[in-house]
């Protein structure tokens, strides 16, 4: 008798660790023998790097229009006064150095800007 409740206790286990991976969603699929099965949505974590990627190239982008827009000198004119101020402007100097690809976009550029 106690064995048989130990199999119960164990398949309510069973179905209580499936239902929690249930928790964050779920998928239905239909098996080849045409039984509607279903199954844990994957839970992603991380970083999404698509998301990093396209945040970086549009700072790029805005960065190379800015470029473009003043011009080289200008830019670095301006680059270099945020150079002496508090640390916030400093930290955003060094961000907003001119990169060559940045550089090279903003050559692209240039010529439909004027």
């Amino acid at each position: 008798m106690a064995d048989a409740f130990n199999e119960f206790d164990q398949r309510l286990r069973r179905i209580d660790r499936s239902r929690a991976r249930l928790k964050h969603g779920y998928v239905t699929i239909v098996d080849r023998d045409g039984l509607i099965v279903t199954r844990p949505r994957r839970v992603r974590r991380g970083v999404p790097l698509r998301g990093l990627f396209l945040l970086a190239l549009g700072f790029l982008g805005f960065k190379a229009l800015l470029m473009a827009h003043l011009g080289f000198g200008i830019y670095d004119d301006r680059v270099r006064g945020l150079q002496d101020g508090p640390a916030v402007e400093q930290l955003g100097a060094v961000v907003m150095q001119s990169d060559p690809v940045s550089a090279y976009i903003a050559q692209q550029i240039r010529p439909y800007l004027r």
